[in-house]
């Protein structure tokens, strides 16, 4: 028998659960704009939420904020999720479930000292000024300077009011595609001397088309990143990131 567990009215022992195979099915009607299947999904995985309270609800009197902050990421990892991805439903949506609850956490318990904000607040206003003054951007260099305090001062004040971003942050979305903050970052951990060592892969590199196959060369040999590559080779970012996402399911067909 189920545990029973009830939070914020949801008797969770009485949620239905969904196979790998279900789950696959109902993301697909979820990705062509079924409402329906996207709360009947949402729901089935409320006690995913609930597994990631349990290990914070310690550090609140009440676990039904954490919930309904859980909620909160289950919602966007289910709107941002792409069947085609090529991981599990909870791979993906534990981070973001996690990430928003230890925000809500950070933002309720965290008290950045009144120093800190004025220091911090004065900097963005020298920053104001400098820039209206002059048509390019203030470097951090020149507000220290302005300001009289070092450099590093400076940047640990306006870290500390800032707000975290997440690496699946969108930075830009058309009808076709969308950027994430991830894929303005290069890779500096795949090396050729590691993927020299998979032959297979390099079979699969060798079926791609050459357009596709120097964008992966050049993304994972030599760590550019998408905006680098666009201007090498003469195509717009988008263009890039989508030649880059089927060349990457091209290559997971080729080695399954």
């Amino acid at each position: 028998m189920s545990k029973k567990v009830v939070i914020c009215g949801v008797d969770t022992s009485s949620l239905p659960k969904l196979s790998a195979k279900e789950s696959t099915e109902i993301l697909e009607k979820i990705s062509n704009g079924d409402m329906t299947a996207r709360n009947y999904f949402i729901n089935c995985n409320l006690r995913l939420v609930l597994s990631i309270v349990q290990r914070y609800s310690y550090r609140v009197d009440n676990p039904d904020d954490l919930f309904q902050i859980g909620c909160v990421g289950l919602i966007k990892a289910v709107d941002n999720f792409r069947v085609d991805v090529g991981v599990c439903f909870s791979t993906y949506a534990v981070p973001m479930i996690a990430g928003e609850i230890r925000r809500f956490l950070r933002e309720g318990s965290m008290r950045v000292s009144r120093g800190i904000r004025d220091v911090a607040y004065q900097a963005l206003q020298t920053r104001e000024r400098l820039e209206s003054e002059s048509v390019d951007e203030a470097s951090i260099d020149q507000i220290a300077e302005e300001m009289k305090l070092p450099v590093y001062r400076v940047l640990y004040c306006l870290d500390a009011i800032s707000d975290p971003i997440s690496l699946s942050e969108t930075v830009y979305s058309d009808e076709e595609d969308s950027l994430s903050l991830m894929d303005h970052i290069s890779d500096t951990k795949c090396s050729e001397h590691i993927w020299a060592e998979k032959v297979t892969l390099f079979d699969a590199l060798n079926s791609l088309e050459d357009k596709e196959k120097n964008i992966l060369l050049k993304r994972y040999f030599e760590g550019k990143t998408q905006m680098e590559v666009s201007r090498e080779i003469g195509l717009s970012q988008a263009q890039v990131s989508r030649l880059e996402k089927n060349a990457m399911s091209h290559l997971r067909q080729e080695m399954a």
